[in-house]
């Protein structure tokens, strides 16, 4: 049997409403690059990832300024009303030229302090694996759960927690079929390994590294930009 291929999905549709900014956060500028850049060329440099479609907003007129968007690896699809649909979107640009078992790995786009290690240990633990998996990290603080007065339910056991990251990292089919499934049930689906996990398989989890934070508030700028000046 022929070694699976790789490709990757990168959701970049979003307006950050939280950053509260004039522009989505993808376009904010750390460390001379914006966002968008820094997430690529890290993508970019990993080794055997064929292809690389980025999913965007269908009145984006900013991607085409960026000199990355030049590389040939790079395809465009349009984005939808939320990540699941953007996602699903993306994978259908890859339906020519993957097969069922092919990986795909799907990043944040703000996410860009993400480590090549750290894709390469997720890509090695994986390789064989029949579903896929992801990066997390274990809960180190003390998670409550609420009622919806804020009132205290119940102490959760962090032992077993862990907080997802991406790269999510799936068999092409499986994560097609999920994610198709989970837009026709209007399921909320917040990432691909839960519209996995609710297609009844069991995803696998890679720890992965504090540094690769998602910058969804301004103070999460300057801890990227602490980490990506000293990267």
């Amino acid at each position: 049997m022929a070694e699976a291929a790789c490709f990757a999905v990168i959701p970049a549709a979003g307006i950050g409403r939280r950053m509260g900014e004039d522009c989505p956060k993808q376009y904010l500028s750390i460390a001379g690059k914006t966002i968008l850049e820094h997430t690529l060329d890290t993508l970019l440099e990993v080794p055997g990832l064929q292809q690389l479609v980025v999913v965007l907003d269908a009145d984006d007129k900013r991607w085409c300024e960026l000199p990355v968007f030049e590389n040939p690896r790079l395809v465009v699809a349009e984005g939808g009303q939320q990540r699941c649909h953007s996602v699903l979107n993306g994978l259908k640009c890859l339906q020519q030229h993957s097969q069922a078992d092919d990986w795909v790995l799907v990043h944040d786009i703000a996410r860009p302090c993400i480590q090549l290690a750290d894709i390469q240990r997720l890509l090695q633990t994986l390789s064989a694996d029949k579903v896929g998996g992801l990066l997390a990290l274990p809960v180190t603080d003390t998670i409550k759960q609420v009622d919806s007065q804020h009132r205290v339910t119940a102490t959760l056991d962090r032992t077993r927690l862990w907080q997802a990251q991406t790269p999510q990292m799936f068999r092409y089919g499986l994560l097609h079929d999920a994610l198709a499934a989970a837009v026709e049930q209007g399921q909320d689906t917040t990432d691909e390994a839960a519209a996995v996990e609710r297609a009844g398989f069991a995803v696998k989890v890679v720890e992965g590294s504090r540094r690769n934070l998602k910058v969804t508030s301004p103070e999460d700028l300057a801890l990227a930009e602490f980490y990506l000046t000293r990267q």
